[in-house]
């Protein structure tokens, strides 16, 4: 008898609309916004990075033309680090409280990240 594989989920440093960094891999150095969050899987899905084809099938009840198709695949959250833009820079984070609300804040300049 096979056991299924028991996916712990994590709580992830960034969110959707977050501006990130990919800290390593073949991507490494470019930015772009988290569009989804997969906390189940740890990974993060972001634009512009980490392009894969796919072959599509036509459809045409959608409106869908067959081909090659780009998109984007989900990245292993521990890639991308959250980008700082008061400093310019990828940054960790730290929480702290500030007017009675949990938010991040830049380890490098103090920075409130959260809007």
């Amino acid at each position: 008898m096979k056991r299924k594989k028991q996916v712990e989920e994590h709580n992830i440093h960034v969110r959707t609309g977050d501006k990130v960094v990919v800290v390593s891999g073949k991507d490494r150095g470019k930015t772009g916004n988290v569009k989804k969050v997969i906390t189940s899987e740890n990974k993060v899905l972001v634009e512009g990075v980490n392009m894969v084809t796919k072959a599509q099938k036509p459809n045409p009840m959608a409106g869908i033309q067959g081909g090659l198709v780009k998109k984007e695949a989900a990245v292993d959250s521990s890639k991308v680090m959250l980008f700082c833009p008061a400093c310019q820079k990828a940054t960790r984070i730290k929480h702290e409280e500030k007017d009675g609300k949990k938010v991040r804040v830049c380890k490098h300049c103090g920075e409130t990240l959260d809007v």
